[in-house]
């Protein structure tokens, strides 16, 4: 761990819960967006994610949007299911850590998620572990569809700060994506990039301690 942190802001998707984009792109492609690949990815998605994802539009404005880029009369299960397969577990050890570490540390969860997958993941969390919803780990929670901001914009970590009257300097910021790490960093926020392989109960947590 870094020296001098008393808060942590988490990101969700890689680090707590796992992910593997490709089940997603293969199951789209399995519907017949066999382009899938191109429209979406972990780095970069084109508008009809981004929209999404800051709740500019509706599950429901999704799933037609998805239905048209195939061209196919997919069902509204078929296409959710599919979104839904990249989200994997939360695994037992990592939720015990954010128990120990919350003892210790502001928590913030910081996710660029959406309506439909927030939706899924608190369902993961519920049926493995009997947990009603990610929040009940954090003292704050900031999801992107609900706040209408994302990473890496420099607004929405500058929002976390002024909210919680937190100093950047004492703050850690955790996540698995390159471009969301720069963005906390332009405004002086500690951060540890999770590489791939990585885990922060095995990596961060315990061997920097």
């Amino acid at each position: 761990m870094i020296k001098g942190i008393k808060h942590i802001i988490f990101d969700l998707g890689g680090v707590l819960i796992n992910l593997d984009y490709e089940l997603s792109e293969t199951a789209f492609i399995e519907l017949g967006i066999s382009n899938f690949p191109e429209i979406y990815s972990q780095l970069k998605q084109t508008t009809l994610f981004d929209d999404f994802e800051i709740g500019k539009i509706s599950s429901d404005d999704f799933i037609k949007g998805i239905r048209k880029i195939s061209q196919k009369e997919l069902s509204d299960k078929q296409i959710t299911d599919a979104w839904n397969a990249m989200l994997l577990d939360f695994p037992l050890r990592r939720l015990q850590l954010l128990q120990q570490l919350r003892i210790h540390y502001d928590l913030i969860l910081l996710s660029n998620t959406n309506e439909i997958h927030e939706r899924a993941f608190n369902k993961i969390l519920m049926d493995a572990h009997g947990m009603p919803n990610i929040g009940v780990f954090f003292d704050k929670v900031y999801l992107s569809h609900r706040i209408g901001m994302r990473k890496p914009d420099k607004e929405v970590f500058e929002r976390i700060l002024n909210e919680n009257q937190l100093q950047a300097s004492d703050t850690l910021f955790i996540d698995d994506s390159p471009q969301h790490i720069e963005g906390a960093k332009t405004i002086g926020i500690q951060t540890i990039f999770l590489e791939k392989g990585m885990t922060i109960e095995k990596d961060i947590f315990l061997s920097r301690q």
